[in-house]
């Protein structure tokens, strides 16, 4: 669908109004406190931005991926940091696009009202590099509930959240057809998690970028968390991974940069 260019006009107009009461002094004084702008995305979920892609019947806006991109572009446009929020619209998508009725109606209202950050996604190992089939993550089945052991890395936003969306494999890699089979997608409650068989522990970098490893011991979560079918979360991921590419291309955009990947 070919958009007029000055179709999104009135929602750039509003975010920059939005993001003049943020200046640069504001997001200076952050990272030199190696902070989270917290006012700064309350006041964007607040205002109901980050629920763009959550459809009206669980009280979003229903603009879609075009005008996600369009509000992260002009966030960064206009000197924020889109980087601080971008996963509460592509890990949102994935329940979205993959979960249940009952799971979409227990969360995204939640979500879109701003009760519940689900800005994490916990996939890459220390082990496994680029080949996600290979990870070593494992989710057994036991009764009405799965045990998870294993680690994560580069797992960003995750003292920010609320919600995680986790990749375990659910069959030995020995045991599938295809090695993209038997990988499966659970929604983690964080709260819940942390301290009872999850451990979080950040990693220092060089930039304000928090980032954390992430380790898995016993750790239980009600079957009724699985997202979509057992063993379908490969296909799961890369859905999500493509919305997550868009909007980071549109940050890029944003902030003046391209980038090849």
């Amino acid at each position: 669908m070919e958009h007029h260019a000055d179709q999104f006009q009135e929602l750039r107009e509003a975010l920059g109004a939005l993001c003049a009461d943020f200046p640069d002094e504001y997001f200076r004084k952050i990272d030199q406190q190696r902070a989270y702008p917290t006012e700064f995305v309350d006041a964007l979920i607040k205002a109901g931005w980050l629920s763009a892609m959550i459809p009206q019947e669980f009280g979003g806006s229903g603009l879609g991926l075009t005008a996600a991109s369009v509000i992260l572009e002009e966030i960064n446009r206009r000197g924020g940091n889109s980087g601080a929020v971008h996963g509460q619209m592509y890990n949102m998508g994935t329940l979205l696009r993959s979960g249940s009725q009952a799971q979409k109606e227990r969360y995204l209202p939640r979500i879109a009202r701003g009760e519940l950050r689900i800005q994490s996604m916990a996939v890459t190992e220390p082990t496994t590099g680029t080949d996600t089939t290979k990870l070593k993550t494992t989710a057994v089945r036991r009764g009405d509930r799965y045990v998870v052991n294993g680690q994560k890395v580069w797992i960003s936003r995750v003292q920010h959240s609320d919600l995680m969306i986790l990749l375990a494999r659910t069959t030995p890699l020995t045991e599938v057809r295809k090695k993209s089979d038997g990988l499966s997608i659970f929604i983690v409650d964080l709260h819940q998690a942390i301290g009872r068989g999850m451990v979080v522990r950040a990693i220092p970098n060089m930039v304000n970028h928090e980032t954390n490893e992430v380790f898995f011991d016993d750790l239980e979560i009600p079957a009724e968390n699985l997202i979509g079918e057992e063993g379908a979360g490969f296909r799961y991921i890369l859905d999500g991974l493509n919305a997550e590419r868009t909007l980071i291309a549109a940050e890029c955009i944003g902030d003046g940069h391209w980038f090849v990947d």
